[in-house]
């Protein structure tokens, strides 16, 4: 009796994986995810690359993956969750500045804030908040970021704007697109979802390289 109750128990949601939030949320969880990664300092360690990619993949007809999903029902989230929590972030940043990020002790929070603050001075506020899209945790602290530094918020408004429409319907057509047309994708979902989150890591990974090398040649 004990031993049938347990298997009848929904297992817990692995908020690190994208097909566990899938299966347990469907689009809703999208909108949800995509608002605390973009505009909660506390949202920076969710998969927001590998949901949009998979959540594609999981709309075409015929998947058996966690879950089925309506394309039109994941665009629409997917946009409004990003937009909104970009927009959010933006506003905390203005009302409460450096402070917030000052207070959390996370290494990563404070490394991706150095980096979005060196995108801010190195393309200018349009592409840097274009860019940082693409970036994980740099596309978590920008924009509060962006409100701390006073970017203008009609200018932050229409970049963010851009970059969370690329960057969200991007991924979601392009796992649709992929699924649609390589028969039985969803077999090698795991492998594929790692491969988008290598990835997304590229970036990242360059933009540390290019700073080490530019504070070494700096030092000598």
């Amino acid at each position: 009796m004990a031993v049938s109750a347990l298997a009848a128990m929904p297992q817990a949601v692995n908020l690190l994986d994208a097909g566990s939030l899938l299966s347990a949320f469907g689009a809703l969880g999208i909108a949800v995810v995509l608002f605390a990664e973009t505009g909660l300092l506390i949202g920076f360690f969710l998969p927001g690359d590998s949901l949009l990619f998979t959540a594609g993949l999981l709309c075409v007809p015929g998947a058996t993956g966690p879950a089925h999903l309506s394309l039109p029902q994941v665009l629409i989230a997917s946009a409004v969750g990003a937009l909104l929590g970009a927009q959010t972030g933006y506003w905390i940043g203005r009302r409460g500045g450096r402070a917030l990020l000052a207070r959390s002790r996370a290494r990563k929070l404070h490394e991706g804030a150095a980096r979005a603050e060196e995108l801010l001075d190195r393309y200018g506020h349009a592409k840097a908040i274009v860019l940082a899209r693409f970036v994980p945790v740099v596309r978590t602290v920008l924009n509060p970021l962006a409100g701390a530094l006073n970017v203008p918020a009609r200018l932050f408004t229409l970049w963010q704007i851009v970059g969370g429409a690329v960057w969200t319907l991007g991924l979601v057509l392009a796992g649709y697109a992929l699924g649609s047309s390589v028969p039985n994708v969803d077999r090698y979902l795991l492998p594929i979802v790692a491969l988008v989150v290598v990835v997304s890591l590229i970036p990242l990974v360059l933009e540390v390289l290019r700073s080490r090398r530019t504070s070494q040649g700096e030092t000598r």
